[in-house]
């Protein structure tokens, strides 16, 4: 029967906490750089259900900031989205240029192989067993499962990262509502947790669609916002194509190349830079997969649109400080702590 598994500090002594902790939530979840006031009397607790498909994870710590960057990401396979729940004391995120400010029952979303910094600050009474006394505590719950677990594309999801989502009413009350409720029983049968982790995936992607829709309808007057959305799933569609160009991306939609152009203009990426980031990101994450060890650099490069090894060579290592073939070595030698 499969069980929540807790992680906690007590028998730790208290000058080893802070590193112990970090180091296990490495192992266990993604590795960041953290910070704390309270680092030389840190105190955490960590209960863990693993439902196969997706994770989940009851956090409760004193205040903290972790911030995961593009070394982090290079030594690491963890292609996954992470959907946070802020219960007690408030917390934020910082992604995509975006930074979202959390109170109890608010939900966000974020990706681990993009660069991030989340913060959380505990507030109030809140116990905590190993300290013998009443402290300050937040508490938080957290979901994560692979890209290609959601049944939405990437680019869809792209402008919900690090966008606070509502858990007190509708489908975000009825999902927080579950998770709840998963971690608090101790037990799971296998053929449950098959289940309830597609119930889990479906409600994510209902409450990233209600919200969609939301952002839609708010965006009637500038139908802009909805078209980037669909260019860029058109794009995500077509990344093996090495014909893929503004131009068959403009005749898709039925737009010329000037109007496709100016569309990303308040964009962080040109379209051709879009199409190059996506590329690279899909490289990477073949590389460093196990089962992909045999397929030469060059496979995989033109399976994901790349005509020239030099050339893809070249932005790999400027975007990952790395060539092809080292990071494929540094990640098969070393894995997360790989330099």
């Amino acid at each position: 029967m499969p069980s929540v598994s807790v992680l906690q500090l007590d028998d730790v002594p208290a000058r080893e906490r802070f590193d112990f902790w970090w180091q296990a939530v490495a192992e266990s979840v993604v590795s960041v750089d953290a910070t704390s006031d309270r680092a030389g009397d840190f105190w955490a607790e960590m209960r863990t259900l693993d439902l196969g498909m997706v994770q989940l994870s009851q956090v409760r710590c004193v205040s903290f900031d972790a911030r995961r960057g593009a070394s982090h990401i290079r030594r690491s396979d963890a292609d996954l989205y992470q959907l946070a729940v802020t219960v007690q004391g408030r917390s934020g995120l910082c992604q995509n240029q975006r930074d979202t400010r959390l109170e109890p029952g608010d939900l966000v979303l974020y990706d681990t192989a993009r660069s991030f910094l989340a913060w959380t600050v505990s507030e109030g009474p809140n116990a905590a067993p190993s300290q013998g006394r009443r402290g300050e505590v937040a508490e938080g719950m957290i979901l994560r499962f692979p890209h290609q677990a959601l049944p939405l594309p990437v680019a869809m999801v792209e402008p919900l990262l690090a966008v606070p989502l509502p858990g007190r009413d509708g489908v975000g009350s009825l999902l927080a509502g579950l998770l709840h409720r998963l971690i608090a029983q101790p037990e799971w049968s296998a053929c449950d947790l098959t289940r309830l982790s597609t119930i889990l995936l479906d409600l994510v992607a209902a409450l990233l669609g209600q919200r969609l829709d939301e952002d839609a309808s708010a965006f009637q007057a500038d139908p802009h916002h909805v078209l980037i959305l669909r260019i860029k799933a058109f794009i995500e569609e077509r990344l093996g194509d090495p014909e893929l160009t503004p131009s068959i991306i403009a005749a898709g939609h039925y737009i010329s190349v000037r109007q496709l152009h100016k569309l990303f203009q308040n964009a962080e990426l040109t379209v051709g830079g879009w199409i190059r980031e996506r590329r690279l990101e899909r490289c990477r994450r073949d590389l460093a997969n196990p089962l992909m060890a045999h397929l030469p650099v060059g496979t995989i490069a033109t399976h994901w649109g790349f005509a020239s090894q030099s050339h893809f060579n070249r932005v790999f290592q400027q975007a990952y400080d790395a060539s092809p073939a080292m990071y494929r070595r540094l990640v098969r030698e070393h894995g997360s702590s790989a330099p």
